[in-house]
């Protein structure tokens, strides 16, 4: 309001909060769509002219927004790549001090210095989008920055049995052992609380720090230096030492705990890093039924599948031991004190996985000392530390589950499912071999079943009875009887019948018949063309090769209306057998 009480006027559009901020052209800050983290990007770090600087920061603020880069994660796996394109052009000889001085001949050079990996091939095609959206990339230039280059296949395949089953035992062995220490402290505070110890005993101090450590992230302690905190004596004394296993570890998952419950994630419901990293806290039915077990609603998101449809739902039931909905309810009893504190720093913040560090972080909330999630080292560094040497088991442990164990798409459509993961696995190709040597087998054995039974003549033999197909020799002694005892077959089926006889007569009418259903193909149902005409036509297309392509060509040229109309009553029913 003014000075002279006058209401000051509203803006004429509403406004939204920017999801790029620029720091002065050189700065460019990205804000995350989905949980509104932020991260800051310095142009001016980059080894190259000024002006390469300005121009690189301003394609790369255009595309921080929504409808194109929607999450901190991509601006971040860009600016790394864009790290790399400039070290690579700062070491040329003489580097160039503007996008539009980039020559085919430097791009060419760039991109033959890449790998010929996965990744190599990601840095090529996606820094050559973004200097395309730069108006002076034209030409010669921007075709060869666009030109799509064949993706390399994947080398990754699928854990055997044996090395699966080991990771799942490491990484079960080292979260039940997490789980069973929490909750057997978590016993020990509840006892506490309702004042089950004798003030002043060695149980009720343990309690009394359990306590300020599920309220505050710590045991009772004082600052040491250095942002250090020392246990207090008495309770040190009482903990049985001042070291992280005998305090926060009491009621808190460490970074290779946390990690281990990831696996199982994964292992459990296929389910990739990025996803479990974000997994909101899933929230159990409001009613669990008369069996009284728990079902769990699993938000998920899976940024690549683009806008509007990054989220999925999955509900899970504990039904006991070994179910999907167990893993459930013994994560969350894992992480609720790490959850509960974290809830009281950053209010609202709905992550399932939360561990604490022995290392303070920057600043003094949820940073300091608890972490949210697992990130990429986490996962790299945990099969050494749980004693398997596999490396992260992530990517390789979700194409195991989706490709061999579930065998069926994980948050990806089928064509993903089927390109991606399936057909370049070493092993579903393994799996796949007999499968379709199989399949060739039965097809073989059904392709000789189906054969042209009926006799070639070269003319007319006296005393056969002609049907519309062929002449037939004996009606009273054929294969299919009818209930009069004579031939009770449709006339389709005498091409099937060594009582039949074909002769130059048939030839026109049958070569139509054969161009009949081969349109009725394209018509009809697969399945359902198959059993109704599939037999028929395959003795034709028999019958085709044995006569010769000159004899078939002639006997096409021939069809006569009276042809078609025979095959035309044939094929709608209006003969009878």
């Amino acid at each position: 309001m003014s000075r002279r009480g006058r209401k000051a006027s509203l803006p004429q559009t509403v406004h939204h909060r920017p999801d790029v901020l620029d720091g002065g052209g050189l700065i460019i800050e990205h804000r995350d769509l989905q949980d509104g983290s932020v991260r800051s990007y310095d142009f001016s770090a980059l080894p190259v002219a000024e002006a390469m600087q300005r121009s690189l920061a301003a394609l790369f603020a255009a595309r921080c927004r929504p409808q194109r880069w929607e999450s901190v994660a991509t601006s971040t796996n860009i600016w790394e790549m864009l790290r790399v394109f400039a070290d690579w052009l700062a070491a040329l000889p003489e580097p160039p001090h503007d996008v539009d001085e980039i020559t085919t001949g430097v791009w060419n050079a760039w991109k033959l210095s890449r790998t010929t990996r996965v990744g190599g091939y990601h840095q090529v095609r996606r820094l050559g989008a973004l200097l395309i959206d730069d108006p002076r990339v034209v030409g010669e230039v921007a075709e060869t920055m666009g030109k799509r280059i064949p993706k390399p296949r994947t080398q990754e395949t699928s854990y055997t049995d044996a090395e699966f089953d080991q990771i799942k035992t490491a990484a079960r062995r080292v979260f039940r052992s997490a789980l069973l220490r929490i909750e057997h402290n978590a016993r020990h505070l509840e006892q506490w609380r309702t004042g089950a110890f004798t003030e002043g005993s060695r149980d009720w101090v343990i309690g009394e720090a359990l306590d300020c450590l599920a309220r505050t992230g710590h045991v009772p302690s004082r600052p040491r230096g250095r942002g250090e905190l020392q246990v207090l004596p008495r309770y040190a004394r009482a903990l049985g030492g001042g070291s992280k296993q005998h305090t926060w570890q009491r009621l808190y998952l460490t970074r290779l705990e946390a990690t281990s419950l990831g696996v199982l994630l994964m292992a459990e419901f296929g389910l990739n890093l990025s996803v479990i990293h974000t997994l909101p806290v899933p929230r159990a039915s409001a009613d669990s039924g008369p069996d009284g077990h728990p079902t769990y609603r699993l938000e998920l998101v899976k940024r690549k599948r683009g806008s509007g449809q990054h989220h999925e739902t999955r509900n899970v039931t504990d039904l006991g031991a070994g179910s999907p909905g167990r893993l459930i309810t013994q994560a969350l009893a894992a992480t609720r004190f790490a959850r509960e504190a974290v809830e009281v720093m950053a209010p609202g913040t709905n992550r399932l996985i939360i561990w604490r560090t022995n290392v303070r972080g920057r600043g003094t909330g949820v940073g300091a000392w608890f972490r949210l999630g697992i990130g990429e080292n986490s996962a790299a560094h945990w099969g050494q530390l749980a004693g398997v040497a596999v490396g992260s088991p992530f990517r390789r442990g979700r194409r195991t589950v989706n490709v061999v164990e579930r065998r069926e798409p994980g948050q990806n459509s089928q064509d993903t499912h089927d390109a991606t993961y399936v057909m370049p696995d070493a092993r579903a190709q393994e799996a796949a071999a007999p499968v379709i040597a199989a399949a060739a087998e039965a097809a073989r054995r059904q392709a000789e079943q189906v054969v042209l039974a009926a006799e070639l003549r070269d003319a007319p033999v006296l005393g056969d009875a002609t049907t519309a197909t062929a002449d037939c020799r004996d009606f009273g002694d054929g294969p299919y009887p009818g209930p009069d005892g004579r031939c009770g077959a449709s006339f389709l089926a005498c091409l099937g019948c060594t009582n039949a006889r074909i002769h130059p007569g048939h030839h026109s009418r049958l070569a139509h018949l054969h161009h009949a259903l081969t349109n009725l193909r394209s018509a009809m149902h697969p399945a359902l063309w198959q059993a109704d005409w599939g037999d028929t036509h395959a003795r034709l297309k028999h019958l085709s090769r044995r006569l010769g392509p000159a004899a078939w060509t002639k006997a096409v040229s021939e069809v006569t209306d009276d042809d078609r109309d025979l095959i035309d009553d044939l094929l709608t029913g209006g003969l009878a057998a």
